[in-house]
C-alpha cells in the first residue's frame, strides 16, 4: 500500500492506495467508527459487487456497517435524493463527529460529500471511490455537489474527505465502458502538464483497459498525485491553478445536458470529447500546432472514446450548445473562462474568449 498525502496547508490528509485494500477496511478505517458502526452509503451496482468484500473487511476488526443504498446513477446527485439522504442519517443517529463512508463512483462520492457538508453543520467522510473515474478525479479535492435542471454540479461546497481508500481490485467489476470513461480522465493529467505521462497513455492505455494491474497501478498512483499538487496549490479554484482540471469539461457539459445527464453520454466520454474539442478549437485559432490536436485524437479514437459531437451521439448546433454554457458555474462578470492549450502538456486558462466564436467552432466539431 501506498499513501499519498494531500497537504492543504495544515490539514493533511491520505489517499491510501494498493491492491486489496477494501479487505483491510476494518483496520484502516478503525480510527473512525464510533463503537463498533460504520455508515456507508453505496448503490445497488456496487453493493452487489463490491459490498461484501468490503463487509468482511470491517467484519475483520470487529466493526459493523450500516448501508444506505441508493439507485445508480447520474439522477441520483438531486435535490430530491439530497433531502431523503439526509433524513435517512438522521434517523440512524449520525453525529458531527462521525464519518460517513461513500462507497461508490462520482455521484456517490459527490452526493455523500455534499450531505457531509451540510449534515449538523458539517460532519466527516470518507471516499471509497469504485469506479476508474472516481479513484483518479471525483473522490480526490474536496469537491461535492448535485445537479439540477439549471445544470450539472451547481449545487454544492467543497468539503474535503478525511481519507480515500483506493482498491484497483474492483475495477475488474467494471463494464468495459465504464473503464475508458474514467480513462478519459486519467489521459487529462498528460494533456494539463505532464506530456511524458501522456506518452505513456500512448504506449500504454490499452493494456491499463484490458485490465493490466501494474499499468492500473501506475496511471491511478500518477493521477492522484498530479491531482493533490493542484489541490494543495489551489484548494478552492481562486487562484487560476485548479481550474485547469477542467480541462475538457466545460465544451463537455453542453454535451451532457443534451444528451439528459444520462447514459447516453457518460460524464468521462463528454470528458474526452471535451479535451478534443479545447484541443482542435486551439490548433483552429492558432494557440498550439494542429499536430498536438490530432495526436489527441488518434489516441482517443485508439482507445475508443468519443473525439467529435458525432462520435458523442450529439447533433445539437452549436449556438444550442453555447446556450448551455451560459449556465456554467465558472461563468464571472458575462465571461467564461476556457482551459485551452498550447500543445500537449500545456494546458492553460483562457478568460478572452467569444462564445459566439465557441458556437461557430462547435457547428464543424
Amino acid at each position: 500500500m501506498k499513501a499519498i498525502p494531500v497537504d492543504l496547508k495544515g490539514r493533511v490528509y491520505e489517499i491510501v492506495l494498493g491492491e486489496g485494500v477494501l479487505a483491510k477496511a476494518g483496520e484502516l478505517l478503525r480510527p473512525y467508527a464510533r463503537g463498533s458502526r460504520l455508515i456507508i452509503v453505496t448503490d445497488t451496482h456496487v453493493g452487489n459487487c463490491v459490498g461484501p468484500t468490503f463487509t468482511a473487511g470491517l467484519a475483520s476488526s470487529g466493526i459493523t456497517g450500516e448501508f444506505i443504498t441508493l439507485a445508480p446513477g447520474e439522477a441520483t446527485k438531486s435535490w430530491h435524493q439530497l433531502a431523503q439522504l439526509c433524513d435517512q442519517l438522521l434517523a440512524l443517529g449520525v453525529e458531527r463527529s462521525d464519518h460517513v463512508v461513500a462507497l461508490g463512483g462520482g455521484v456517490i462520492g459527490d452526493l455523500v460529500g455534499f450531505a457531509a457538508s451540510i449534515l449538523k453543520r458539517g460532519c466527516g467522510f470518507i471516499q471509497v471511490p469504485t469506479s476508474l473515474l472516481a479513484q483518479v478525479d471525483s473522490s480526490v479535492g474536496g469537491k461535492t455537489a448535485i445537479n439540477t435542471k439549471a445544470g450539472k454540479n451547481l449545487i454544492g461546497q467543497f468539503h474535503q474527505p478525511a481519507l480515500v481508500l483506493i482498491d484497483p481490485a474492483v475495477l475488474d467489476t467494471l463494464p468495459p465502458r465504464e473503464m475508458k470513461a474514467g480513462y478519459a480522465e486519467i489521459v487529462k493529467y498528460g494533456l494539463i502538464n505532464d506530456p511524458e505521462f501522456f506518452s505513456w497513455c500512448e504506449d500504454n492505455g490499452r493494456r491499463l483497459l484490458d485490465g493490466d494491474r501494474t499499468a492500473q497501478l501506475h496511471a491511478i498512483e500518477v493521477s492522484v498525485r498530479s491531482k493533490a499538487a493542484i489541490v494543495a496549490a489551489d484548494e478552492r479554484e481562486t487562484q487560476d491553478v485548479r481550474a485547469l482540471l477542467n480541462l475538457g469539461h466545460t465544451f463537455g457539459h453542453p454535451l451532457e445536458a443534451e444528451t439528459g445527464y444520462s447514459d447516453v453520454l457518460l460524464h468521462g466520454e463528454a470528458v474526452a470529447a471535451g479535451m478534443a474539442m479545447a484541443f482542435g478549437y486551439s490548433a483552429q485559432t492558432g494557440r498550439c500546432d494542429p499536430s498536438a490536436a490530432i495526436r489527441l485524437v488518434t489516441h482517443l479514437k485508439a482507445v475508443g472514446l468519443p473525439y467529435d459531437l458525432k462520435s458523442a451521439g450529439v447533433s445539437a448546433s452549436g449556438a444550442t450548445l453555447a446556450n448551455h454554457m451560459l449556465h456554467d458555474k465558472k461563468m464571472a462578470g458575462g465571461t467564461l473562462p476556457f482551459i485551452l492549450a498550447r500543445g500537449i502538456g500545456e494546458a492553460y486558462l483562457d478568460r478572452d474568449v467569444p462564445l459566439s466564436d465557441i458556437a461557430t467552432y462547435l457547428d464543424h466539431a
